[in-house]
């Protein structure tokens, strides 16, 4: 067990509503290291993944760099409904109360037309719908991934709110389905409409996101978790 965690929660599919009764639970949350370990010759592992429960646990300095990047994945830590949440400290509520500072158009735009893309090339690698029922399988949740970004990722941009519970997650079990029968036009027309709207909507978020405010708060991590090395003898 990974100590001096600051935030954890239960992610994707369950998140979303999109879960069936084979799906498993993800978990993803955030710690920090000692700060005296960041400093010597063997730093702390960046990431911790662990099995029973499945989970993936980012340093606080490795998270705070994915979330600036725009990480669709972690950033959806700090949008979670308040029942998902299972751990929370002050620093982590801390950490959802600073969540606009590192938001960017271009950096949204980019990672979730990005990420999209990616579930789209795998699509067209699947063929035309003929083949086995596991394949099939596959290619369905590769299809909703890529409804799932597109939509959150046009709400962010728009709005600067990241819904994480899907309105109607059974219109993307449909639009999952369709797809892996062998319409993947219907999910090169979603990704290239969604396209266009992120080059002509409005949009809230600043140009680049706040690096200070982040800092300041990765700061107090490292002045929180400060522990001479006799108080640990």
């Amino acid at each position: 067990m990974t100590a001096n965690v600051l935030l954890a929660g239960i992610v994707g599919s369950t998140a979303y509503g999109l879960a069936g009764p084979g799906s498993d639970v993800d978990r993803l949350g955030l710690y920090a290291a000692p700060t005296l370990d960041l400093v010597g010759l063997t730093r702390p592992k960046e990431s911790v993944v662990s099995t029973g429960p499945d989970r993936t646990l980012h340093e606080a300095g490795k998270w705070c760099g994915l979330a600036l990047g725009g990480n669709p994945t972690v950033m959806e830590l700090l949008w979670l409904p308040d029942d998902l949440y299972e751990t929370r400290t002050p620093l982590g509520d801390e950490l959802i109360s600073i969540r606009d500072a590192f938001l960017s158009a271009p950096r949204v735009r980019d990672a979730y037309l990005g990420y999209a893309t990616q579930q789209f090339r795998r699509l067209e690698q699947r063929g035309d719908g003929s083949f086995s029922a596991d394949t099939r399988k596959r290619t369905a949740k590769h299809a909703r991934h890529l409804a799932r970004l597109l939509h959150q990722g046009r709400e962010l941009y728009e709005t600067g709110h990241l819904p994480i519970r899907l309105s109607d997650p059974d219109a993307v079990h449909a639009f999952g389905e369709r797809v892996a029968a062998g319409d993947t036009e219907a999910a090169r027309t979603l990704l290239t409409s969604t396209e266009t709207a992120f080059d002509t909507m409005r949009t809230p978020l600043p140009a680049q996101p706040h690096r200070a405010v982040v800092e300041e708060w990765l700061r107090q991590v490292r002045v929180t978790h400060w522990e001479p090395l006799a108080s640990r003898q």
